[in-house]
């Protein structure tokens, strides 16, 4: 029935059940009414079915399927597992092959595409369609799938009554799978609650009945329309969460005014997108990554989003566009997370409150160099326009800084109108801090003006790429930085020291990360 190993003696997570299994029939001092040392010892036998079958559903699959092997106690409960999560490392297969401590054979991927499918077809067609919620077919690495196989499984889940559905295919085929629309949400057999797709084509036409129970829907690499997708949306009443990665089919993303209850709405990734417009009313959560479009709040939804993240992966100038054009329509917003490749453009003053945010992250990699036309002092415009803001966390990222350098500058710093005041922020982290005159500015500013400061953390180090970093690894020695960014970091730490330490209050835990001393020294280099 199973092509899995049998049940281990002992295994750590569910080692009681082997030890009850083995005492299924042991004769250990029991008297003939099943007492034992005057006492009535209840057998595993008596436990109702539910209760396997409840024991059986908290298992691992592997290790659920290893139980139905080794007992006839919990063979039948397995033919009603509810969460089957089909893949190759769920069904401990490899290609390469062992065998008395050596490898015997490399497999080739279409053979192991073969033996998966293969399992997961005998594992579906042997469940007895009772007590099925959940069916994940994870399938990114096969190659030349055979859709007969995909749409006979999915008929078994539909008629089992499915409410969570994951289809992974691999990014690359000849010709996109087809999803059965008509089949997930068609006639009295629609359940589906939660659905996950990526690597097929998703065709759904006006009329299809997904209002009832659709909650969570995820399209990865999926194509499918813009028109299609409004199709589908709808008629979701129901949908609560939203999340779309790579549809490249789609030009425009419109959320129609009935989704009264999503909550949460993710776009990632979709090459040929120019504009997201959003009509539902209680969207609270918004995230977008990719390149930057057009994005626009419609109804009282701009009351209700507290969580925004946009990070763009090219373009620049994301925090002029984000001060000036979007944040002005979420009024509300709580947590503020922005990431540009780059700025230009110095982000403006304004006169717009954000009244309700307390966490602002904001990224900003420039690859090479960071554009020295970008002023980081600009960056107050944020912190004036948000009175309640407690956390205040800002990266810079280059291999190379072009800023003029406050080193060897004999010039005053610059020195911002009073009325700047920050009386709630409690944290502030700078990441990649340099000896730019602007960014020392900066940091100076909110020291100053920030009654409430409780720790400042500034970080020399992480500057750079994520393959460079001052971080020690298993081996005591430190992951390899660049020569120029290794001499910046120096650079900083000497600005910090002559511009920064000095007015540091005592309340204030200050931390300062600097180049390992051991592996990052710069002989003959820092400024005297």
């Amino acid at each position: 029935m199973l092509f899995l190993p049998p049940l281990m003696e002992e295994t750590r997570h569910h080692g009681w059940i082997t030890s009850a299994l083995k005492r299924e029939g042991s004769p250990c001092q029991q008297h003939d009414d099943g007492s034992q040392g005057g006492q009535v010892i209840p057998s595993i036998d008596d436990l109702p079915e539910d209760i396997f079958r409840h024991i059986h559903a908290l298992m691992p699959l592997r290790d659920a399927a290893r139980a139905a092997c080794a007992s006839q106690i919990f063979r039948k409960s397995w033919r009603c597992y509810p969460n089957l999560t089909l893949s190759r490392e769920s069904l401990g297969l490899s290609r390469i092959v062992f065998g008395e401590g050596k490898m015997i054979r490399d497999l080739s991927q279409t053979k192991m595409t073969r033996d998966l499918f293969s399992k997961v077809d005998h594992i579906l067609k042997k469940h007895s369609g009772v007590g099925m919620k959940k069916l994940e077919l994870k399938l990114v690495w096969c190659n030349k799938i055979d859709y007969c196989y995909l749409s006979n499984w999915l008929r078994i889940a539909v008629t089992a009554g499915i409410e969570e559905l994951t289809m992974l295919l691999p990014r690359k085929s000849e010709v996109a799978y087809n999803f059965p629309c008509s089949l997930l949400f068609g006639g009295s057999e629609n359940s589906i609650k939660n659905l996950q797709l990526a690597g097929c084509a998703f065709r759904p036409t006006a009329g299809l009945d997904c209002r009832r129970r659709l909650t969570k829907l995820w399209l990865i690499r999926v194509l499918i329309t813009g028109d299609e997708l409004e199709n589908l949306l709808c008629n979701s009443f129901t949908l609560e969460w939203l999340g779309l990665s790579s549809c490249n089919e789609i030009v425009c993303v419109k959320i129609p005014c009935q989704l009264q209850r999503l909550s949460f709405l993710e776009v990632s990734q979709c090459r040929n997108l120019q504009e997201i417009e959003s009509n539902a009313p209680n969207v609270s959560t918004f995230h977008f990554f990719g390149e930057f479009v057009k994005i626009s709040f419609g109804g009282s939804l701009q009351l209700q989003v507290k969580d925004i993240q946009i990070r763009s992966s090219c373009q620049s100038n994301i925090f002029w566009y984000v001060r000036t054009k979007l944040m002005p329509s979420v009024p509300n917003v709580e947590t503020l997370h922005i990431s540009s490749c780059n700025e230009t453009i110095s982000t403006p003053t304004l006169r717009g409150k954000f009244l309700h945010l307390k966490y602002l992250h904001i990224s900003l990699n420039g690859g090479v160099a960071i554009s020295p036309a970008y002023d980081y002092l600009s960056l107050v415009s944020f912190l004036v326009a948000s009175p309640c803001l407690e956390t205040f966390i800002f990266d810079v990222r280059q291999r190379d800084m072009k800023h003029d350098s406050i080193i060897g500058d004999s010039s005053q710093l610059r020195q911002l109108l009073p009325e700047h005041r920050y009386d709630n922020l409690k944290s502030v982290a700078i990441s990649g801090f340099c000896s730019a005159k602007s960014l020392v500015e900066l940091a100076c500013h909110i020291i100053e003006n920030a009654s409430s400061l409780e720790s400042l953390t500034l970080d020399t180090t992480k500057g750079c790429d994520s393959s460079y970093g001052c971080s020690v690894d298993n081996t005591g020695v430190c992951v390899p930085m660049g020569r120029n960014i290794i001499k910046e970091a120096h650079r900083a730490l000497v600005a910090i020291r002559a511009h920064i330490e000095g007015i540091i209050p005592s309340r204030v835990k200050f931390t300062v990360i600097g180049p390992c001393s051991r592996c990052h020294a710069v002989d003959n280099q820092m400024p005297s």
